[in-house]
């Protein structure tokens, strides 16, 4: 079959895109849709060559703030007609890439989650500006959140399947779209992310992400300003600044340059834990620590990472976001002597990079046959 691969949009680089990389050395032959591309921004992980076509809105000021131009990606993203070149149309993302125009194909979405912030408003628009004017900006823009909302259900409705990246994002397509999805969790590299050290050689605590409200990275930080334990915060993002102006403890430091495959491995391999109090759609970073032996705390009720974490196997489930949560859970960590790392790293066999292309090589086999 013919295929193509269509992207919300490149302009970084992080877990979708590490997806994005795994379908594109799957299916070489595929080329690549996208509303803009930034080939700096991405490491030159995506060779423009590569990229077939983008939108209207592939421009260097876009890339760089794209949030301000977040009310023209619909209208940009069914600018991109793919006519019926296609036999199979795979798109993937967070928001946009699904709603790319054809005239025929079967349609495919790998759905990392329905827009968030159209959805859930409240959770994931910035913070920042306080309790009463981020209420006034929000209620400012609900008529674009309201839009953006309608857009991304009518999306939601042309995949002839659907396929979450966790049980979790399952259930919000669910409750979105009313559609069904199976789930195909993304896939961790073990010949990248493997255990090279052993526990008792791990020397600090790690946080890895996007610097954005929604991270969570402002508990961590304070939880580390009392437990004065050695901490890595690992990631790039609006809330930089903010953050550091949280921290007042001298064993915590900021990694804002980007990192290798490899060098994300070493960091891992050093940690005694990666500390992730966040809701995530799935998680990778959380996937990937415990892939190098690092157990992982995180939250249990909400986002993939429950799916992921295995309380006292690999690593220990919060009941609650707070600081005082996450200060509890390092204090168990440390008295607890049953995280071997290889017994860990054993846990990551179910997110494999194996694991992932068989299953959807299976499944693009179901759409051949057109069972």
């Amino acid at each position: 079959m013919k295929m193509a691969l269509v992207y919300d949009y490149l302009n970084q680089y992080g877990g979708g895109e590490r997806v994005l990389r795994t379908l594109m050395d799957m299916f070489p032959e595929a080329p690549i849709y996208t509303l803009f591309h930034d080939e700096e921004g991405t490491w030159k992980q995506f060779p423009r060559e590569r990229i077939a076509g983008t939108s209207w809105l592939d421009r260097k000021i876009v890339a760089r703030y794209h949030r301000a131009f977040i009310p023209f990606f619909p209208r940009a993203a069914e600018s991109i007609d793919l006519g019926d070149r296609y036999d199979l149309i795979v798109t993937v993302g967070a928001g946009y890439a699904k709603g790319v125009s054809y005239r025929s194909g079967y349609h495919l979405d790998y759905c990392f989650t329905p827009i968030r912030y159209a959805w859930e408003p409240a959770t994931y628009l910035p913070s920042k500006f306080g309790r009463v004017r981020g209420a006034m900006m929000r209620a400012a823009g609900a008529p674009v959140l309201r839009y953006l909302k309608k857009w991304d259900w009518r999306a939601g409705q042309r995949p002839n399947k659907i396929m979450a990246i966790s049980e979790y994002i399952a259930g919000r397509v669910r409750e979105c779209w009313g559609r069904e999805a199976s789930v195909l969790y993304p896939p961790v590299d073990k010949t990248v992310f493997f255990m090279e050290l052993p526990s008792k050689y791990r020397q600090y605590y790690l946080a890895v992400g996007r610097f954005l409200h929604y991270k969570k990275f402002d508990l961590v930080i304070s939880a580390f300003n009392e437990l004065k334990l050695p901490l890595k915060v690992v990631g790039r993002g609006p809330e930089f600044f903010r953050l550091a102006a949280l921290n007042t403890s001298p064993f915590t430091s900021f990694i804002t340059a980007p990192m290798s495959d490899e060098e994300m491995r070493g960091l891992y391999n050093n940690a005694v834990a990666l500390i992730f109090p966040q809701v995530e759609d799935f998680g990778l970073v959380a996937a990937e620590a415990i892939a190098c032996g690092t157990p992982v705390v995180a939250y249990r009720w909400g986002g993939g990472a429950a799916e992921i974490v295995r309380d006292g196997e690999n690593g220990i489930l919060m009941d609650n976001q707070s600081s005082e949560a996450i200060i509890e859970a390092v204090r168990r960590l440390a008295t607890s002597r049953r995280f071997d790392a290889s017994k860990v790293e054993a846990t990551a066999v179910r997110f494999s990079l194996e694991n992932f292309k068989n299953s959807l090589r299976e499944e693009i086999g179901k759409i051949s046959l057109g069972t």
